[in-house]
């Protein structure tokens, strides 16, 4: 009975790991670098152009950042505005999707047919518009100005702001995991 529990359980957290709403892309490491050789860390300044676009998404920064120092203070790193060993550069792109589905004749079928020259043909009939996003990450050696880590997740863009907040939580920490400790 043992076995067969402990096989269920698995099979459990399989299907939550692989259902995860959060998908890491890249990551990539300068040779060497190892998260525990550093002990404190600082943002760059984010620039915007006055655009509307980008003004609206200046919570989102907010919510990005916070995970970070969240997750980069449980590693044992200190956030500081002076003199950090690291430097985090961050960027979010946010691009409206367009999911579609092909028209079938045996659901879509016409129902009037009218003239005998009429003729149906299959086409893409839009279904949903939703966001996807995409966050970045860049550790940068301040003294040096190299990037020592790098790495982006992209997921769906909840409209509910506390699900965002919970969905950037998550991709910060699924990214960070792929960091050498």
């Amino acid at each position: 009975m043992r076995k067969f529990r402990k096989k269920y359980v698995w099979l459990l957290v399989l299907v939550v790991i692989a259902c995860s709403p959060v998908r890491v892309v890249h990551t990539d490491a300068a040779p060497g670098f190892r998260l525990g050789n550093y002990t404190s860390f600082s943002f760059y300044e984010t620039e915007t152009a006055g655009d509307a676009t980008i003004i609206n998404y200046s919570p989102t920064f907010d919510y990005l950042k916070s995970a970070l120092i969240n997750q980069l203070e449980s590693r044992g790193l200190r956030h500081t505005a002076t003199n950090p060993d690291l430097r985090i550069n961050l960027g979010i792109v946010v691009v409206e999707e367009v999911q579609t589905r092909e028209t079938d004749f045996m659901t879509d079928r016409p129902r009037y047919m009218g003239q005998q020259r009429y003729s149906w043909r299959s086409e893409e009939v839009v279904v949903d518009r939703y966001k996807e996003g995409t966050i970045s990450i860049h550790l940068v050696d301040p003294e040096r100005g190299e990037m020592l880590w790098q790495g982006e997740a992209e997921a769906v863009v909840p409209d509910d702001k506390k699900k965002l907040q919970k969905r950037i939580n998550e991709g910060v920490r699924e990214l960070l995991e792929k960091m050498p400790q």
